[in-house]
């Protein structure tokens, strides 16, 4: 959970489904995704992009997704590339408001590119700035050194609660999260399968992407090694690293935290899907104690 907390393309509409298979959503009356397009590079942010820290800033997995989005769908996007690795650097709080993206192809080759993209409040600085490593892929180009499942499915585990939060709509409201190891309120490693409940966009389809983006930001709180209400532990930056993206609904993060005496930490997990490992992610950890 980051100090966020503190296009063309469209496609249709995507919900969740209950472990019965029915489609659902947080609730009747809120918002149809955490974003709503307002043109091809600018979104509403919705109050499920709310964080746990502050009413008026988004949970930093939101709009790491966005921008994941932004890399893919950006005009001339060649569709053989795949975002293989994404660095963000979290400037300061993303807030819940209008926002636009802009991109920048840095370099473009023939087997690889690299694409930046930039978050910012409509007219203000970027608050959030994505830099990915996109690779050429083909169709059973090379023979696949992959290990299987790893975790118990998600199907049976039982679904684990956010940890208490001060507001009852926000990110913790518009995910599903069940822990295989740990919980939010214990200390030391966790494992959690994570499954949005409404779309990243409104009224578009959830990409493979989304799933894994929106997650992977939640490491240092499923791991946390600290006590919540001592210390602050804020990531300033996330890189995903990924052999593929996931299949299905759901993306676990395997996640462990490490702190040193000084105050720098750092959360690193394994990426999965229901299929296997798919990648990692780690944040760099600003750790203190509560003022």
């Amino acid at each position: 959970m980051g100090a966020a907390e503190g296009c063309d393309g469209y496609e249709g509409s995507d919900g969740y489904e209950d472990s019965d298979g029915a489609q659902g959503s947080p609730g009747s009356q809120g918002p149809e995704g955490f974003f709503e397009r307002i043109d091809a590079g600018r979104f509403l942010a919705t109050e499920y992009t709310r964080g746990p820290w502050d009413p008026g800033s988004q949970h930093a997995g939101p709009p790491a997704a966005l921008l994941g989005r932004a890399v893919e769908e950006r005009p001339g996007a060649r569709t053989d590339m795949r975002v293989a690795r994404i660095t963000y650097e979290i400037l300061r709080p993303v807030p819940i408001g209008e926002l636009e993206i802009t991109t920048t192809v840095l370099r473009a080759g023939r087997g690889t590119e690299v694409v930046e993209a930039a978050l910012a409040p409509v007219g203000g600085a970027p608050v959030m700035l994505a830099r990915a490593l996109r690779i050429r892929v083909a169709e059973e180009a090379v023979p696949a050194v992959v290990p299987g499942p790893q975790l118990p499915p998600p199907g049976e585990v039982a679904v684990t609660p956010f940890f208490p939060v001060p507001w009852e709509t926000g990110y913790h409201s518009a995910m599903e999260t069940r822990f295989t190891e740990g919980a939010f309120v214990e200390l030391g490693p966790g494992t959690c399968w994570m499954r949005m409940k409404v779309p990243l966009v409104a009224g578009e389809a959830t990409r493979p992407l989304d799933r894994v983006l929106v997650a992977a930001d939640s490491g240092n709180g499923i791991s946390s090694v600290m006590d919540f209400g001592r210390y602050v532990f804020i990531n300033g930056d996330l890189t995903v690293h990924l052999t593929r993206h996931p299949v299905g609904e759901w993306a676990c993060v395997e996640a462990r935290t490490s702190v040193d005496a000084a105050g720098i930490g750092l959360a690193d997990a394994l990426l999965h899907d229901e299929k296997g490992p798919i990648g990692r992610s780690a944040q760099s950890l600003y750790v203190a104690p509560r003022s």
